[in-house]
């Protein structure tokens, strides 16, 4: 039968033939999704123009109106009916009668409805006071009766809709916000409603009227598909379980899965939660341009006065090389060129998530469009900012969807595509596979100063349930996925080792503190075993705190953590034998002993700057020049006669000049041919923030003066700070300042672990110049985001500091970095 055949039947047979013919639609194998449910609405539309028709002979100024999904055609099989009667005032009590003569056949076949009688002033007045009549009136669409009285209606309520919607908009927002908190996020939930949790049906339906505003814009590509996958789902639930739900309940979906002609429930869940982020994600940029063209509006005009007209430039901001802030976004500087700069989108990342701000969906489009893939092994640049990115606690999250949104995830890390909206059918899970493995490393970011290697603790946290989207272990076909990535991203042979046990062993220490026997010292010894080493327990500890807080709230507890606290006790005390030897310092160059010599001759400080570059793969980019290498910054050798105040005047002239300290190192070194005395000298790896490297010269005018007090450096390092406006920013962990124990037998090791900042490390000098201790010499490494300095000091005389003394010092300095 045809569908002209099927319409035909519900208007000559009345309600009974359209029942029927619903029927017979509904069990129709071969049409299903967009074409069934304009169908359905279409023979839905016959039948009621049929009876409005019957029961408005003689009556006009009137017309039946389909409001809400009705009226974007969107009728599943259970949904309820929309409906609007409306009419000119002029006849109310015949009115009235047609209204029973349309409502009570609908009822009778016990379909839902909605309906409502208005005058279409009473129409807009009711829109004004209520949201949610506003939103169905947009989608207002004839059935039947008087067309201009509908015509009318609409073409009103669209222009009060955009004359209202500096206001109404806002209330929408807070209206979605409302409705997210209380149903919770589609895409993560494991029997979501795909109509009111955050990015399903009623989100797509809000985007829609965002756009009718003319204010702003949802980008377009994949929300149609990601809101027709959602209707086709909810059609197959309705047909499932035969009732009016939105609720994809654990028992229905192996039913809506067949419905669908998937393979499984999990594949089900897989493709509710790719649209659901495709919603959601749209809808989050959406709002965030609302929100700048409303503010761009309410400032505009006090900036035209102040300025005599014309419209004002956004301020810009740099955030790193080739990456500004624009209008509270991040985006691209304008010599910015991503085809040729593969580092780009992570170091973009890395500064909107440092900065707590949204990258600009332009940016991350034009760099998904245009970005070149990373060369393997990735540059230390890359790595470097990939670390950054996973330490900057909760914005990671935000730019993480940004970067997947557009593909770039899966670009940089194609292994993650098989764990990417992967369902956890486990009570204790409250993730899918991929944002689990995102909130472990935002979780770890918070353990940071618990280890010495927070690099190698945020990437085991980014892979460490890597395996999940293959069979067998996941842990350990998560080893062998670890392996291959972290050699990939640049990692050396020992920490790609330690990266694989990681992951390998990541339940251990939960598995084994709450099911084995501690007492027992055959357990002990195959945990220890398995662990090798100090530095891979400390960091499997801390992995395993952060995987358990990311898991959900019954994952982790203080009795789960005190059993786990112990067995890492008895541990460590397996993994610890005789303190190894004092390694030997590395003997001087001859440029070093030609430094030190220049400096103690001339009594002042002496400095040479040299490029250390290192050469790319040009396999994958082959428009790149293989004779012009990947520059990894500058190694700047300082020669200073032995005085105070040499490590604080140092950092902080290296801070002024917007210089980053990658890494360094200070030692004292005696002169040669018998020549008393001694000269610090201090090699370190620096990189400018953004922009040029300062000359040496100024470099070494600066430290003059910083060196005799003429300088005052915390001064300008203040009012430099005071210049800029305050980002909100990431909220990083408190440093951590603690004395290794038997880790030097000539010195004392202070350990700071910090959020590494402009002036970290002149502050850090001038806190241990005030402790009256002396630098031996320092060991410092910025790792992502984060500072890992050990500082060996000595007393006066060159001794070790006593413990009560050590532990004061740490103290202090603990107090200076938090103050």
């Amino acid at each position: 039968m045809t569908s002209t055949d099927t319409r035909v039947e519900a208007e000559d047979s009345g309600p009974s033939g359209y029942a029927a013919a619903r029927l017979r639609l509904l069990q129709e194998g071969a049409r299903s999704g967009p074409p069934r449910r304009a169908a359905l609405a279409e023979l839905t539309d016959d039948w009621l123009a049929g009876l409005f028709t019957a029961g408005s002979q003689g009556l006009r100024g009137v017309s039946l109106v389909a409001v809400g999904g009705y009226g974007r055609g969107e009728l599943s099989p259970r949904s309820d009916l929309d409906l609007l009667l409306l009419h000119d005032g002029s006849d109310s009590g015949a009115v009235a009668t047609l209204a029973d003569r349309v409502w009570y056949p609908v009822w009778d076949l016990g379909l839902d409805l909605d309906h409502s009688v208005r005058t279409p002033v009473e129409a807009r007045k009711t829109a004004a006071d209520d949201l949610k009549v506003q939103l169905g009136l947009l989608d207002a669409r004839h059935i039947a009766g008087d067309l201009g009285l509908t015509a009318g209606l609409r073409t009103a309520v669209l222009a009060d809709w955009r004359n209202q919607a500096p206001k109404r908009l806002p209330e929408l927002q807070e209206l979605c916000a409302e409705r997210a908190e209380r149903q919770g996020e589609l895409q993560y939930l494991l029997e979501p409603d795909l109509k009111e949790a955050r990015g399903g049906l009623r989100d797509a339906t809000a985007l829609r009227a965002v756009a009718a505003s003319w204010l702003a814009d949802a980008p377009r590509e994949g929300l149609t598909d990601a809101r027709r996958r959602l209707l086709d789902v909810r059609d197959a639930l309705h047909l499932a379980t035969g009732r009016a739900t939105d609720r994809l309940a654990l028992q229905e979906q192996d039913q809506v899965a067949a419905e669908l002609g998937l393979l499984d429930a999990d594949t089900l869940l897989r493709q509710v939660y790719e649209a659901a982020r495709v919603v959601s994600y749209a809808s989050d940029v959406t709002w965030r341009e609302v929100g700048r063209v409303l503010r761009s509006r309410a400032v505009r005009p006090r900036l035209r006065a102040m300025l005599g007209g014309g419209k004002p430039v956004a301020e810009r901001s740099p955030l790193a090389e080739g990456v500004v802030e624009q209008d509270g976004e991040v985006v691209l500087a304008r010599a910015a060129r991503p085809e040729r700069d593969p580092v780009l989108p992570l170091r973009a990342a890395a500064a909107a998530a440092q900065a707590d701000l949204p990258l600009s969906l332009h940016a991350v489009r034009r760099m998904a469009a245009a970005a070149r893939p990373l060369p393997t092994p990735w540059p230390a640049e890359a790595r470097e900012q990939l670390v950054t990115l996973l330490g900057s606690g909760r914005p990671t999250i935000e730019v993480w969807e940004a970067l997947e949104a557009e593909g770039l995830i899966t670009r940089l890390l194609p292994d993650w595509e098989r764990v990417r909206c992967r369902p956890q059918r486990n009570a204790v899970h409250i993730w899918t596979v991929d944002r689990h493995l995102i909130e472990t490393a935002v979780r770890a970011s918070e353990l940071t100063r618990r280890v010495g290697r927070p690099d190698l603790l945020l990437v085991a946290a980014l892979l460490h349930d890597i395996g999940k989207g293959w069979p067998g272990d996941h842990s350990v076909a998560g080893e062998i996925i670890a392996r291959d990535v972290a050699a990939r991203i640049g990692f050396d042979r020992v920490d790609v080792t330690v990266l694989a046990t990681l992951v390998r062993h990541h339940l251990l220490l939960v598995d084994t503190a709450t099911r084995r026997d501690l007492e027992d010292p055959a357990t002990v010894r195959s945990v220890a075993e398995a662990v090798g080493s100090q530095g891979t327990l400390e960091l499997l500890h801390a992995l395993t705190e952060a995987d358990a807080l990311a898991t959900g709230p019954a994952a982790w507890s203080s009795w789960r953590g005190s059993l786990v606290a112990d067995l890492v006790k008895r541990v460590s005390a397996v993994l610890s034998g005789d303190a190894p030897e004092e390694p030997e310092a590395a003997a001087p160059t001859a440029e070093m002993e030609r430094l030190a010599i220049e400096a103690f001759r001339t009594g002042g400080p002496v400095l040479a700057l040299r490029a250390q570059t290192e050469s790319l793969d040009t396999e994958a980019t082959s428009d790149t020049d293989p004779d012009d290498p990947e520059p990894l910054g500058v190694e700047l050798l300082i020669a200073v006669p032995d005085q105070p105040g040499v490590l604080p005047s140092v950092a902080g002239v290296l801070a002024m000049h917007r210089l980053t300290v990658r890494t360094a190192e200070l030692r004292a070194l005696d002169l040669p041919d018998g020549v008393e005395g001694s000269v610090l000298l201090l090699n370190w790896r620096v990189a400018a923030e953004y922009g040029s490297l300062p000359q040496a010269a100024r470099l070494r005018a600066d430290l003059v003066r910083a060196l005799d007090g003429s300088l005052d450096i915390a001064a300008r390092l203040a009012e430099r700070d005071a210049a800029y406006p305050r980002r909100r920013g990431v909220v990083a962990p408190p440093a951590r300042v603690t004395v290794a124990p038997a880790a030097s037998r000539l010195a004392t090791v202070i350990e700071v672990r910090a959020h590494d900042a402009p002036g970290l490390l002149h502050r850090i000098g001038r806190a241990l110049e005030r402790a009256r201790v002396r630098v031996r010499s320092m060991h410092v490494s910025t790792l992502g985001a984060n500072a890992v300095d050990a500082f060996y000091v000595t007393g006066a005389k060159g001794e070790p500091l006593p413990g009560e003394e050590a532990a004061s010092v740490a103290r202090a300095l603990e107090e200076a970095l938090r103050a």
